[in-house]
């Protein structure tokens, strides 16, 4: 079978599935395992964001999304090339990557799995059918994160702390889809979270009258560096929110990635809360 993942989640899932000679090419953001940089990339970003902090990439992604025009390009001609026999495509989010409703669109006549993960059980979910679809049997991987899952919620710390997950900061947008699951587990309690939801977008005020204790950042497409750099600069108002503690992680590899390293988010955030 050839396989084309278009969304960083499924590659990192198709090689825990031990499917990753399968794949022939991958998106522009899938980059772990670090195998799948030798893979042809088969997208790009329309937007050019490149040193933008995240008010501006915000305004930028907000104008092209009232303008009705693509986030992303999928090279349609170099896909049909390589002869897939699966497309790997997602609908949760239209600006993370590649909405599946363009690569229908452009891929005509080829079959396109559709990932819809908006919990943590929907991801798992979404590993056994993309395991069933390529003919292997998921169950082993599925049966080893739920025992990490486990054993990290046994770790959490008890009473829950309570606590605000930011997936962006310039405004900021408090946890959606799966990630309020993961802080269930992980004891935090997050009022702002939107289990199974989008995350949309709120003011620092909302965040402010929660008086968290903690302050959880991991902004959407960040890595940690970058994070960091974007914590530093609004600063101020994380300030006003008065958390005794503020963690930042590496939104891109982690938290904003409905795949296997969900799991490793989860252990990640037990841990610091922990120490």
């Amino acid at each position: 079978m050839r396989i084309v993942s278009l969304l960083p989640g499924a590659t990192e899932a198709l090689w825990a599935l031990g499917l990753g000679d399968r794949l022939v090419a991958v998106s522009h953001e899938c980059d772990h395992p670090a195998e799948v940089l030798r893979l042809p990339r088969v997208t790009r970003s329309t937007l050019d964001l490149a040193g933008l902090d995240g008010g501006a990439i915000e305004a930028q992604v907000q104008e092209a999304a009232a303008a009705g025009r693509d986030l992303y390009a999928v090279d349609a001609v170099r896909i049909r090339e390589l002869r897939p026999d699966l497309v790997v495509a997602q609908d949760v989010c239209d600006v993370c990557a590649v909405p599946v409703a363009q690569v229908e669109r452009e891929l005509a006549g080829v079959r396109v799995l559709r990932q819809h993960p908006h919990s943590l059980e929907d991801v798992l979910g979404d590993l056994v059918e993309l395991g069933r679809a390529c003919g292997v049997d998921p169950e082993p991987v599925v049966a080893e994160l739920r025992r990490r899952i486990a054993a990290a919620a046994a770790a959490a710390p008890r009473p829950p702390v309570r606590g605000v997950f930011l997936e962006w900061l310039d405004p900021p947008y408090p946890a959606g889809h799966w990630t309020p699951d993961l802080l269930r587990l992980a004891g935090v309690d997050d009022p702002l979270a939107r289990p199974g939801r989008p995350s949309t977008p709120i003011g620092w005020e909302a965040v402010v009258a929660v008086r968290p204790q903690v302050l959880i950042v991991a902004p959407c497409g960040f890595g940690e560096g970058r994070a960091r750099a974007e914590a530093e600069r609004m600063a101020e108002e994380i300030a006003r929110t008065g958390a005794r503690r503020v963690l930042v992680f590496d939104g891109s590899a982690h938290f904003n990635r409905p795949g296997p390293r969900l799991v490793e988010s989860l252990e990640m955030l037990v841990a610091r809360l922990t120490e």
